[in-house]
């Protein structure tokens, strides 16, 4: 290394110190509290990031020991917190069996008693350092195929931590020491069948209110006082919760909570649950996962098997009516992801991991690829999870590959990739990690099922690590 190169070095070893020690103020860092970061939208607005990864790939900033699970992290106030599942057994086909009959013969929707516990987990940010660790009994009973873990990312207000785990265990907890302030166990309290593939929902904080997809008749949807974990109100009546966040948009002029169960989309009152309108739109197997993205008064949703649809609330935002519906050719049938919406056009990847851009207006697809995901051809669930950064896109795919890319109705144009961590979870002839990254402190944080990692995505950082 050169004289000056060593200068700069100390020049930056110095003024971390410093910023430990808070004699000097660091550059604004974002958080990203909840599932989709700060305003639950999949965009990602901190400065000095880089363009592209080093041949090395972006430095890891520390690792740490986790369980198996779905749940993303969530990152505030210098601290990163995840749910994961502790089993006696990695065996996922050792527990008896929950059916009355004869089981299914199809795997995806074989359920089995799975002994347990869950746990919800801080870090110091700083470093990885665990800080304290909240953990209860939790027996499975979804579909053992999949019964791996957790599933909602952990919702971070202020002084207090929300996490909902994938049988229901509802708890509030304090972010300095992990104190339970209230708990409450909904499979029990509202008699609930729990979906085959568990809770999955991530608890959405408005105001003085949490708000959860709970299921049952009338109770599909609770709001809970976030400070008592009282219930405040209930609405709505499905057959199942789904799978799918609840959101707040501005529609027709109207403030409203838009939720998707398994058989409509819906625009509530989220101050009181009364129900603004409530348009039929079923998913295979309710698989209503990735969250309805907005653009004016217009909303966007997609799921499993060929289904997508724009749906176009009215001026007043009191109906709502379906303009298209989208098919094998059509639309995108994004399975396990939220879509981005960006001039016009919808982004996400689609069923077997065909990433594609089409039409709002219309659903008419413009183009498709399967580079971001498997690079060729189609492969079993396969996933790319989409978060817009200024003008490109970080692109996270279930082989643990992160990706920065450009993309626009002319194309998809891809400027960097890395492998940050190795997928676990197997899932037919596949290896994949189905958790969503967060993005905070220029950084990103990404689990599979033994750890959790954080790399620092600082255009400074980098330039003061290159080799020379």
């Amino acid at each position: 290394m050169s004289k000056i190169g060593k200068r700069v070095s100390i020049v930056v070893l110095v003024s971390l110190v410093f910023v430990e020690l808070g004699l000097i103020n660091p550059i604004l860092a974002d958080d990203w509290p909840q599932w989709l970061g700060p305003q639950r939208l999949p965009v990602w607005n901190e400065e000095d990031i880089v363009d592209e990864f080093p041949k090395q790939g972006p430095p890891l900033r520390w690792r740490a020991e986790l369980g198996g699970g779905y749940s993303g992290p969530a990152v505030a106030s210098g601290r990163v917190f995840v749910m994961d599942r502790l089993a006696p057994s990695d065996d996922l086909q050792a527990g008896p069996l929950l059916h009355e009959d004869q089981p299914p013969a199809n795997q995806n929707f074989v359920r089995r008693l799975l002994p347990g516990k869950e746990r919800v987990l801080c870090f110091r940010e700083s470093d990885g350092v665990q800080l304290w660790t909240h953990e209860y009994d939790c027996p499975y009973t979804s579909v053992a195929m999949y019964a791996i873990g957790p599933r909602c990312t952990p919702t971070v207000d202020g002084d207090r931590v929300f996490a909902l785990g994938a049988e229901g265990h509802l708890v509030c907890l304090q972010v300095d020491d992990g104190a339970v302030v209230w708990e409450r166990n909904l499979f029990k309290e509202y008699d609930l069948k729990i979906p085959e593939w568990g809770i999955a929902a991530h608890p959405l904080v408005d105001g003085d209110r949490l708000i959860c997809m709970v299921g049952g008749n009338g109770t599909t949807c609770v709001a809970f006082d976030k400070t008592t974990g009282k219930e405040i109100w209930r609405a709505l009546s499905a057959k199942q919760p789904g799978y799918c966040p609840p959101m707040i948009y501005e529609l027709g002029g109207l403030r409203q909570l838009v939720t998707w169960d398994s058989d409509a989309v819906s625009g509530l009152n989220p101050e009181n649950g009364e129900v603004y309108w409530r348009v039929p739109f079923q998913a295979t197997f309710a698989m209503t996962i990735g969250a309805p993205q907005r653009e004016g008064n217009s909303l966007f949703v997609m799921a499993y098997n060929d289904k997508s649809a724009m749906i176009q609330v009215s001026d007043d935002g009191r109906s709502a009516e379906i303009a298209w519906e989208g098919g094998s050719k059509n639309g995108i049938d994004g399975v396990l992801n939220t879509a981005v919406i960006q001039d016009g056009y919808i982004y996400g990847c689609g069923n077997g991991g065909r990433y594609i851009c089409a039409e709002l207006k219309t659903g008419n697809r413009v183009w498709s690829s399967f580079l971001p995901s498997t690079g060729k051809r189609p492969a079993s669930w396969a996933n790319v999870f989409t978060v817009q950064h200024q003008n490109r896109f970080f692109l996270a795919n279930d082989l643990g590959d992160l990706i920065i890319a450009k993309m626009s109705p002319g194309g998809y144009q891809e400027l960097s990739r890395a492998h940050l961590i190795d997928p676990t979870h197997a899932v037919g002839s596949r290896r994949v990690v189905w958790s969503h990254p967060a993005f905070a402190n220029r950084s990103v944080y990404l689990r599979n099922d033994k750890e959790l990692r954080c790399y620092s995505l600082s255009k400074t950082v980098h330039e003061n690590s290159e080799p020379e």
